[in-house]
């Protein structure tokens, strides 16, 4: 019998992971959670963060920015609004993002939203996040 659990993550654009899996660590809303075969049915909002996976002893990591989570006991799909594997997030790319963000912070300035520039340097932190656990390498100076 395998000990294996299908993992799908679809966002609107695109199906960015199928395979199966040995566990799976999500970013729920309510905290982080870990998926195995046979889990119990469930459905959860996900947060802005990391999603790992392991396969054949081996974590994987996927930044998420919010969707749901549909469990099964056979399968676990992440409906996304949008994912990227570590292996395609641009280290340079979320760096700039992240100074874009806070020197919009640092503004004195009434009329910068606020949410949104808060909201875009947790995505950019996040993203790089993601790339520092799955590459070993510090991105966050």
């Amino acid at each position: 019998m395998s000990s294996t659990i299908k993992l799908e993550i679809v966002t609107p654009d695109r199906s960015v992971l199928s395979q199966d899996v040995e566990y799976v660590g999500v970013p729920g809303t309510l905290g982080q959670f870990g998926v195995m075969q046979n889990h119990i049915p469930l459905l959860s909002s996900l947060s802005i963060g990391c999603l790992y996976y392991r396969n054949q002893g081996q974590n994987k990591f996927v930044f998420l920015c919010g969707g749901f989570a549909e469990v099964s006991p056979e399968s676990i799909t992440i409906l996304a609004e949008s994912a990227e594997i570590a292996d395609e997030i641009d280290p340079d790319r979320a760096k700039r993002a992240k100074e874009r963000a806070e020197k919009r912070l640092q503004q004195q300035e009434e009329n910068i939203n606020r949410a949104r520039a808060e909201s875009a340097l947790y995505r950019s932190l996040q993203r790089l996040t993601t790339l520092e656990k799955e590459t070993g390498k510090s991105y966050l100076q």
